[in-house]
């Protein structure tokens, strides 16, 4: 969240399309799976894309710097995360370990807001519909998805379609907000998209 105070959205965001990355790192350690070269090549390639995606506002400075560190470390963090729901997705349920994951998360960001004196209360009725929204879909419903998902596919290819969400916005933004689209988000989103077909379709092999 602070990071985005120091460097753009678009520099946190290729940073965190390298969780698939990490978590792939992670699972081969851990739970000792392997991947061929084409879904190697392939998640590379959906990665590339993203990269397309926003090099066009990808800042370099001393700020900038402090600021991909900490979407860094958030990275990190949430490749962690996908880990250790998929090694206790074979112990609890997925809708338990998102209650308990929720309830952690919100702790810690009440906390967070305490210590740096936010408002608690203080927001416009369109905000509350906004914070509402933000609680309901991405989190709750798409979240807890993800959790689901942890135990029957595994938390790498979990994360490979997560790489899918800036081209999403992109669709969402052009058609929703009209927002114009640039020849280097399409070239991305299409290397993007590619890579994430394959992938799936490798690992289907």
């Amino acid at each position: 969240m602070d990071s985005l105070s120091y460097t753009s959205v678009a520099s946190s965001m290729v940073i965190l399309t390298l969780q698939p990355l990490f978590v792939m790192i992670g699972s081969f350690f851990i739970f000792k799976e392997r991947v061929n070269k084409l879904m190697v090549l392939c998640m590379i390639t959906a990665v590339f894309g993203s990269i397309i995606i926003a090099w066009g506002d990808i800042g370099v400075s001393r700020e900038a710097l402090i600021g991909d560190t900490l979407s860094l470390l958030g990275t990190i963090s949430i490749s962690v995360y996908m880990l250790v729901g998929q090694k206790v997705s074979h112990k609890i349920p997925a809708n338990i370990y998102s209650i308990i994951a929720f309830f952690i998360g919100g702790s810690v960001m009440l906390i967070y807001s305490l210590m740096n004196h936010f408002s608690l209360t203080d927001y416009s009725s369109s905000d509350w519909m906004y914070f509402l929204l933000l609680a309901l879909i991405p989190t709750i419903f798409g979240h807890f998805i993800f959790n689901l998902l942890l135990k029957s596919i595994g938390a790498t290819t979990v994360s490979v379609g997560v790489i899918g969400e800036p081209v999403l916005a992109i669709i969402l933004a052009y058609f929703i907000l009209g927002e114009a689209v640039s020849s280097f988000q399409i070239l991305g989103g299409l290397f993007t998209i590619a890579g994430m077909g394959f992938y799936f379709w490798a690992k289907t092999k």
